[in-house]
């Protein structure tokens, strides 16, 4: 299955984020990172072995303890799901969804600045 086709659940997504900072983890390391009170272990050692029968996490079995990594790209993965929000939740319009997520969230001065920097370079 190609990375473009994978469309990560909202859990599978958290569990993601956990391997995308900080790398390789036994499936003890990620649940202890999501700090769910109402999932336990084996859900999350269930949702990572769908995951990497799915192809999106690969999994190092030489040791005792397993070890995941993430195999689908960060980048790539928000990008796909972003323009699927757009499309599908804004109608389209980029513009739209910035200017819902500047008005529902108190950036900070930073996030702004860098914002402006990023549209700066668009032009």
């Amino acid at each position: 299955m190609s990375s473009t086709n994978i469309k990560p659940t909202e859990g599978e997504m958290e569990i993601l984020q956990v391997l995308w900072q900080q790398g390789d983890c036994t499936v003890r390391e990620v649940h202890e990172a999501l700090n769910k009170k109402d999932a336990g272990y084996t859900t999350t050692l269930k949702l990572m072995q769908i995951m990497h029968e799915k192809g999106m996490v690969g999994r190092d079995t030489s040791a005792k303890t397993h070890i995941y990594k993430a195999l689908i790209n960060r980048e790539k993965t928000q990008q796909q799901l972003v323009n699927k929000m757009i499309d599908n939740v804004f109608n389209g319009s980029a513009a739209r969804l910035v200017m819902q997520a500047l008005g529902n969230k108190n950036a900070s001065k930073e996030e702004i600045d860098l914002i402006k920097e990023y549209l700066d370079k668009l032009k």
